[in-house]
């Protein structure tokens, strides 16, 4: 009885802790300069959407939870691996398309200066 409720404890928590991954919505994150050109996001941008969409797995301050730690990502992964990661997900627990669009490209600069 109690191996049962360990196992349906521990599937619950990954489920939980999967679906807190991603969310949010898909806005766009670019700004009008005034220009009428735009510019592309900013750290602050970058930071924003990890707080959305990435701090309940790899944590606030980026030093790990359910997810690996990212404060030196970078050293281990260009742009484009991360971006790859993020559109395509990960065996081990990275999901796909947690991060899409702009805000992936966003994330992905932003991580890979993670050194």
């Amino acid at each position: 009885m109690m191996k049962k409720f360990l196992t349906l404890l521990l599937g619950t928590s990954l489920v939980m802790g999967l679906a807190a991954c991603g969310g949010g919505d898909n806005k766009d994150t670019s700004k009008d300069n005034g220009g009428g050109t735009t510019e592309t996001s900013n750290a602050n941008d970058a930071q924003k959407i990890y707080d959305q969409k990435c701090s309940s797995c790899h944590g606030g301050d980026m030093k790990g939870a359910m997810g690996p730690n990212l404060t030196k990502v970078g050293s281990k992964y260009s742009k484009d691996e991360i971006l790859d990661i993020l559109k395509n997900g990960k065996s081990g627990g990275m999901p796909a398309k947690v991060v899409t669009g702009d805000d992936a490209e966003t994330m992905a600069t932003w991580l890979a200066a993670k050194k």
